[in-house]
């Protein structure tokens, strides 16, 4: 792969050749592709490789879309007939001037002020989603002048890069096969073509015409690589591709139908005040009609409407759901589907692999077993070091430059059978590829080479892996036969420099020696391998994993007679054979077993804590590993999810073992934590099953291509970051930058904390809305004057619901919120108790406005405070309630009152008290409103952005109170000391009200949590 990418460097780009989607690189040889594609300056020719993004929706559409809402729409009309009516008509007391003007006007205003609220609620969640989407950007490994570069970002790859993939990564761009590492390479490209299997890809040039399923030679971008390792030259940079944007689901139809219920009811209780008729002779006759009237009751229950459904609740939860996507995301939990953030919170099982996400996959041997001098014997060696170092430590007890034919066997499979690298970078060490791979290799140094050799000098002295070139040169690697789970081995033919054919594997310790027939000795000799042997190594197997070591074994053949002239050619007969994976445990058969390690990967030092922080949540903890049987139980002790002396011989079973238990959901209900070892792909996605159907709410971690059926089956599926391939990524819902299991427990606590914030402001919202309703349908019951007019409504909507609900999506999570169990996935978000309580507060909301509209009118003092100082009239509630008959009153006169600078008489009409009058106890019911509703959100010192909310929500009343502009607009008048302590006093004692409620519901959660039924929680795709 160097040499291809050194002869890139050696040629140039020709700035004026033709665009790369005329060469047809399928047709050309490798040479031809490498000539026609140079690396200097291709960013210019080519641009970046990245989605032409399409234009975003303009800012008039923006704002079209946000009068889509039904009832937005029917306000509109409604104050367009107002508008025109003020036109035509003037006010009702037929002049023309500006104040008829005024309620359509404030109406169209506030709409737009909606509008615009709107628009920066979607566009600032758009924007919270495209940050996520360039955190979780697809990354290349780019051979670049000789160098390589192991995460360049896929968007700067151009035409004439070379690009190495492996099993699992998707394909980048339009690319030409120049070499394949592994003997196959596979592709499942029927997102493209439509093929139903993985396709086979070669290295041969094809005609140039063939379609895309013919191009054998080519991958495509947006395909992945489901088998086998390649080097691939890029000829096309960019691609089409679909996004999908998964919608929210709306949660109050029942709402919306009883609120619509409720506004019609409103408008026909009023009917009498616009509609009248007098019967003759039994029959209605003389109907009187009056338009602005019915206009008016009917911009109301509009309003109400309006006021009561929140409509914009699905982009105000998108906002809630991206932004904490954002604070996840520093936490190193990227989640790629917004929905998934609701579901973390009511996880009630984590299926956990072991290696890199409990453990630190920071690999190190500590012992190596070689065999003996004679059959049924076995040497040990112990191996110092931690690090990727190779001077890190040394081998206690080493034959240094005298290694016997044994531990040269282990040392070549170490160094050939292996697809890892090691890099220096400043003084660090870093692994590039499997770190269980790297560690072999950081062995192979330190068991050095043997001595004598004719090769010691031929590479430099400051090479990091320098036994493992020498290694390479002695012996060709011409195949690779992969790994995969189910075979649990790697394999890799040589053309050895003694002229030897060779088959070496590496793989599961277990495996190996089944498929074993006999054993090397110290001197090279081999013998059958006995029942003795196989026990001994077995039982030093078992020693070192209750040591929580990982163990590999190294075994060897001369390769099959079909292969005895294969030279890695794709035209030889036996190279069909590695075509198909399936054929690979037969190959890999009849085996000499040389030897094994026994590799180190401590746990994560908070891994600990982290599965404690879970039993306490009430979350349960499996371990799902494809290790050995007694290496995972050993690190499950060590990381708390078994006690240290815990009996668990029915906690750990093998994939197999679990696979023939007979009531398998029985043994996944046992309380506390579960271990699967030797666990197989279709192992994990039986559990996950079984799970679901049980009604639990899985998250599943998986790193393979193999592990992307139960990443999509499970509830909330996680990818690993760092060791994940692609394709795991692409199946799954959440992905871990840092591959740390500790990383899941804090996403939980952090979708439990967004979850309750979401509760929190769809609650308030819907509670204030409830007030709202109560309190127009009130008034419009008792059949007093209309406490506040729509302009005002919309203006408690906008302001009390605004600022409040938006702090209440910054709420610091709960002290407490891992210590208590997971809610339901079924639970909804207004329960029947919630419901009820808000109903309740709703109610007295309804009962404290219109109660201080009638006491105004019909008292002098309320709770010793006096209220007579403005000089205002008093009326019966019988009169008030019958303000409508006003006209026929004898003798009925209502003297002047003052309202700040203000003074309101009633000399040419006494009945306007009840109409023009009425802007004081109007005043005094919103202040009510507006109080009552920011008093029942939650303790302010709790949230400082509250306080601010709310700061900012009585503001902006003092506001329109006290700007006599506004207040002219608003209908309002400024209140005096003693009208404030009125409104205090009837709104007080909501906080009482709330607390007695809230009480009650926790002495009755127990009984209420205990009742309900669980349901399996499907997912919804």
């Amino acid at each position: 792969m160097a040499k291809g990418s050194e002869a890139l460097g050696e040629k140039k780009a020709n700035l004026n050749s033709t665009p790369s989607d005329t060469f047809p690189a399928w047709a050309k040889t490798v040479g031809e592709c490498e000539e026609k594609f140079g690396v200097l300056k291709r960013h210019q020719i080519y641009g970046l490789n990245e989605l032409e993004k399409p234009e975003g929706t303009s800012i008039f559409k923006l704002i079209l879309e946000q009068f889509n809402d039904t009832l937005v729409r029917i306000l509109l009309a409604a104050a367009v007939i107002s508008f025109v009516l003020a036109f035509i008509d003037g006010d009702e007391g037929g002049e023309m001037g500006i104040t008829a003007f005024v309620e359509p006007l404030v109406i169209f205003l506030i709409l737009i002020v909606n509008a615009i609220v709107g628009i920066w609620q979607e566009t600032n969640a758009e924007k919270a989603l495209e940050a996520l989407k360039e955190i979780q950007s697809q990354q290349a490994t780019v051979m670049r002048d000789g160098n390589k570069v192991s995460s360049l970002p896929a968007k700067e790859l151009v035409p004439g890069d070379i690009v190495e993939l492996r099993v699992g990564d998707k394909v980048p761009a339009d690319m030409r096969v120049v070499a394949l590492i592994s003997s196959t390479l596979r592709v499942e490209q029927g997102s493209l073509t439509g093929e139903s299997e993985a396709v086979s890809k070669t290295t041969k040039p094809v005609e140039e015409n063939a379609d895309i399923q013919g191009k054998k030679c080519m991958v495509f971008a947006g395909t992945t690589v489901v088998n086998g390792n390649c080097v691939c030259l890029v000829t096309d940079t960019g691609m089409s591709t679909e996004i999908g944007r998964k919608k929210l689901n709306e949660f109050g139809e029942a709402l919306t139908l009883i609120i619509g219920l409720i506004c019609a009811l409103v408008w026909l209780i009023n009917v009498k005040y616009f509609l009248s008729w007098e019967y003759v002779d039994g029959w209605p006759s003389n109907f009187k009609f009056s338009f602005e009237k019915c206009t008016y009751y009917f911009e109301i229950a509009v309003a109400l409407a309006v006021a009561a459904i929140p409509e914009g609740l699905p982009a105000v939860i998108t906002t809630c759901l991206a932004l904490g996507t954002r604070k996840m995301a520093q936490k190193n939990a990227l989640v790629r589907k917004l929905p998934s953030v609701e579901t973390l919170g009511c996880t009630t099982v984590i299926c956990s692999d072991k290696t890199g996400t409990l453990t630190t996959n920071q690999m190190a041997v500590s012992k190596l077993v070689a065999m003996g001098s004679r059959i049924g014997t076995l040497r040990s060696f112990n191996v110092e070091g931690t690090s990727f170092d190779p001077r890190d430590g040394k081998i206690e007890d080493w034959p240094a430059g005298r290694m016997d034919l044994n531990l040269q066997m282990i040392a070549k499979i170490a160094a050939i059978c292996n697809d890892a690298n090691v890099e220096q970078s400043d003084s660090q060490f870093v692994a590039r590829g499997m770190p269980t791979e790297a560690a072999l290799k950081v062995l192979v140094e330190k068991m050095g080479f043997p001595e004598g050799s004719t090769k010691v000098s031929t590479l430099a002295d400051g090479d990091v892996l320098r036994c493992c070139r020498l290694w390479s040169e002695l012996e060709q690697r011409i195949a690779t036969l992969e790994f995969d789970r189910d075979r649990k081995s790697m394999g890799v033919m040589v053309d050895s420099s003694s002229g030897k054919k060779l088959l070496l594997v590496k793989g599961a310790v277990e495996n190996l020696l089944e498929r074993s027939t006999h054993i090397q000795l110290l001197d090279g000799s081999t013998q059958e391998l006995d029942e003795y042997s196989r026990h001994l190594i077995l039982q030093s197997l078992r020693d070192m994993s209750l040591s929580a070591l990982r163990c590999l074994g190294f075994a060897y053949s001369d390769v099959p007679s079909d292969f005895a002239t294969y030279d890695g050619s794709e035209d030889h007969p036996a190279h069909q054979q590695l075509l198909n994976p399936s054929n690979y445990s037969s190959i890999e058969s009849n085996l000499t077993f040389v030897g094994f390690v026994g590799l180190r990967d401590p746990p994560r030092k908070e891994v600990r804590q982290a599965i404690a922080d879970c039993r306490t949540a009430g979350i349960r903890v499996m371990v799902i590993t494809g290790d050995n049987k007694s290496t995972a139980e050993a690190i499950c002790r060590e990381i708390g999810v078994f006690e240290a002396d815990e009996d668990i011989s029915s906690r750990s079973l093998t994939g197999k073992e679990f696979m023939d238990v007979q009531d398998q959901k029985n043994h996944l209900r046992q309380t506390g934590g579960l271990l699967f070892s030797r666990a197989e792909p279709k192992h994990k996605q039986e559990i996950v099953r079984l799970l679901k159907e049980d009604g639990e709410v899985v998250a599943m971690t998986g790193d393979g291509v193999n592990d992307a059926p139960a990443l999509k089956l499970a509830d909330i599926g996680v990818a690993m970051g760092i060791a994940g391939t692609e394709v795991a990524k692409e199946a799954s819902d959440m992905v871990l930058a840092d591959d740390n299991f500790s990383t899941i427990v804090a996403a939980v606590g952090e979708g439990r904390s967004i979850y309750n914030n979401m509760k929190a402001f769809i609650r308030y919202m819907i509670s204030s809305n409830i007030g709202e309703v109560a309190s127009i349908f009130l008034t419009a019951a008792l059949g007093i004057p209309e406490g506040m007019i729509p302009v005002q409504l919309l203006w408690v909507n906008l302001v009390t619901d605004g600022p409040p609900a938006t702090a209440l999506g910054f709420n610091p999570p709960d002290k407490d919120i891992m210590k208590k169990p997971p809610r339901r996935s079924d639970d909804s978000l207004i329960t029947p108790w919630i419901l009820f309580r808000y109903m309740v507060i709703g109610m007295y909301v309804g009962v404290a406005t219109v109660g201080v509209f009638i006491i105004w009118y019909t008292h002098n003092s309320f709770m010793g405070i006096d209220l007579s100082q403005d000089g205002h009239s008093l009326v019966t509630y019988s009169q008030l309630a019958h303000w409508g008959q006003c006209s026929s009153w004898e003798g009925f006169k209502a003297s002047p009152f003052t309202a700040g600078s203000q003074t309101f008489s009633f000399d040419t009409n006494p009945c306007e008290y009840f109409h023009q009058g009425k802007i004081k106890a109007s005043t005094l019911s919103l202040s009510v409103l507006v109080a009552i509703e920011i008093l029942v959100t939650m303790p302010p010192w709790v949230n400082p952005w509250l306080l601010l909310a709310m700061a900012v929500s009585f503001g902006l009343h003092f506001v329109i109170l006290y700007v006599p502009f506004l207040a002219q607009v608003f209908g309002i008048v400024p209140l005096s000391l003693n009208e404030w302590l009125l409104v205090l006093a009837v709104s007080l004692p909501v906080i009482l009200i709330d607390e007695v409620l809230k009480f009650v519901g926790r002495l009755t959660s127990g009984y209420r949590y205990s009742t309900r039924v669980p349901s399996a929680k499907q997912k919804a795709e």
